[in-house]
């Protein structure tokens, strides 16, 4: 039962970060970069510092907990978080050039799996006596590999439905199509963005030990990750608030209470992943094989419920029988891959 429970608590995890764009929607008279880091101030900063405090027991401070920890595993947690800063801005440039399906096929698709893969080897090559490599079993490569071919199906249902387009309405759709740019920077935005599990890995033991339950004790190590995903998109923004000259956005305090209403929910909903990852963990520890391939149980349900999200909103209206068949499969292997390593392990 508490397998089902951790799941579930990741399921929801999921779906509340497939809703987070809903309310950038409705941000008003704001550039993307403007909007983009106000709400990284919360998604990365404010709730992951409020869910950290979770983990810290009375008597004691997250300060006391970073200094007393391992300084390297402290700094490659930061650091690891730095890479993944790199593939959330990336993954945007993946779509321009492949399209919202193949983009995001192939870029969720090395997350997920490099994701899962990267941490033990990276522990491994550091902590050789942790043995991290015996948890990459065969039922943790087998339920990467069901992902993927999930992940994989549903890029197909994309095709199909492009297919289906004149023309002109392709062109309308991916007008800067270029293939292998768009390999090579799906690929890269999937490796970066895989990097927040490596981060997790090594800062999985930043915590107060026995004194820290289980379904919080992931959470220090989320909030130093996102950090440092804070320092990249932070550089990255304020460089575009220079060169497009947008730094007028934030005197503009008519839309103020409006836009920092709707970054801070849709910093809630981008957060709640990883704080109901954290939680959902605590709850699987009786499985090692769940426990490992938790990460890529997340990234397969934020791609099925960002597809039925895409079915409520109507975004595959007028597509065929079989087009909404073959989607329908890809959601079901998806949805499948995330309870099977735990049926066979």
């Amino acid at each position: 039962m508490e397998i089902i429970i951790g799941l579930l608590i990741i399921a929801i995890g999921a779906f509340c970060q497939s809703s987070c764009y809903v309310p950038i929607n409705k941000i008003k008279d704001w550039s993307w970069e403007s909007y983009w880091i106000v709400q990284g101030v919360f998604a990365w900063l404010v709730f992951p510092f409020l869910g950290a405090l979770l983990a810290v027991p009375a008597g004691h401070s997250l300060f006391e907990l970073f200094v007393t920890a391992n300084s390297f595993n402290v700094w490659m947690t930061i650091f690891f978080g730095v890479l993944w800063g790199v593939g959330g801005l990336t993954f945007g440039l993946s779509m321009r050039y492949l399209g919202v399906a193949l983009g995001q096929s192939i870029a969720l698709g090395t997350c997920a799996a490099l994701g899962t893969i990267m941490g033990p080897v990276l522990i491994n090559a550091f902590f050789p006596e942790l043995n991290a490599l015996e948890s990459l079993t065969f039922a943790v490569i087998l339920g990467v590999v069901v992902t993927l071919v999930g992940i994989a199906i549903i890029g197909v249902a994309g095709s199909m439905k492009a297919s289906s387009l004149s023309d002109e309405e392709k062109r309308a759709a991916v007008k800067d199509f270029n293939f292998p740019k768009g390999v090579a920077i799906a690929l890269l935005a999937g490796l970066m963005s895989g990097c927040f599990n490596v981060g997790l890995e090594f800062g999985k033991d930043i915590n107060f030990g026995d004194l820290t339950p289980d379904i919080y004790k992931t959470l220090p190590a989320t909030l130093l990750v996102t950090v440092g995903g804070f320092v990249t998109n932070a550089i990255y923004c304020f460089y575009q608030n220079q060169k497009n000259h947008t730094w007028a956005d934030y005197a503009k305090g008519r839309v103020w209470g409006n836009n920092l209403l709707f970054t801070a929910l849709a910093g809630a909903l981008w957060y709640s992943q990883f704080f109901g990852l954290s939680l959902g963990k605590g709850f699987l520890t009786s499985s090692p094989t769940l426990m490992t391939l938790a990460f890529c149980i997340l990234m397969a349900l934020n791609v099925v419920f960002s597809n039925v999200w895409g079915i409520i909103l109507k975004e595959w209206k007028g597509c065929s029988r079989s087009t909404i068949g073959v989607l329908i499969v890809g959601i079901v292997v998806l949805i499948v891959s995330s309870f099977l390593p735990y049926l066979i392990g």
